[in-house]
């Protein structure tokens, strides 16, 4: 009976550290989310900054600043695929943190269990015994 609390108790560390780490996954999918979330609001704000100066000069500057927009236009179309597939990445983490808090639970669960069980083994291995040995055991004597 000790053995299998002890085996239980085993089990659950292994579930907590488990779970532990897929928290830590799932907050290092959510940071990296929100960096590219950051920096396409970045590369926006910095597109839209781009045509509100009046100082075009000439048609040179002009151009040149047409290619930049499309430059980063193209560069948002990437960064929102990228955020797209993070976040997918986080929900899929998420889920697998769902997992394991559950299995850490279900494995808590089995080890209180166990427990309940072993003392309840001892009660009634106490109670069979002799009242004189009860007492020996008990230190009534």
């Amino acid at each position: 009976m000790k053995g299998t609390v002890a085996r239980r108790q085993r089990v659950l560390r292994v579930r907590h550290v488990q779970h532990a780490m897929a928290a830590a996954e799932t907050a290092r999918a959510r940071d990296e989310a929100e960096g590219i979330a950051r920096n396409a609001d970045r590369l926006r704000k910095v597109r839209g900054d781009l045509f509100s100066n009046e100082g075009v000069e000439n048609g040179a500057t002009f151009a040149s600043m047409h290619e930049l927009a499309g430059r980063l236009e193209q560069a948002g179309r990437q960064l929102d695929g990228a955020l797209y597939d993070a976040r997918r990445k986080v929900e899929v983490k998420e889920g697998l943190s769902l997992v394991a808090n559950r299995d850490r639970e279900i494995a808590e669960k089995l080890k209180d269990r166990a427990r309940a069980n072993l003392e309840e083994w001892r009660e009634n291995k106490l109670a069979a015994l002799p009242r004189y040995r009860r007492m020996q055991r008990t230190g009534d004597v």
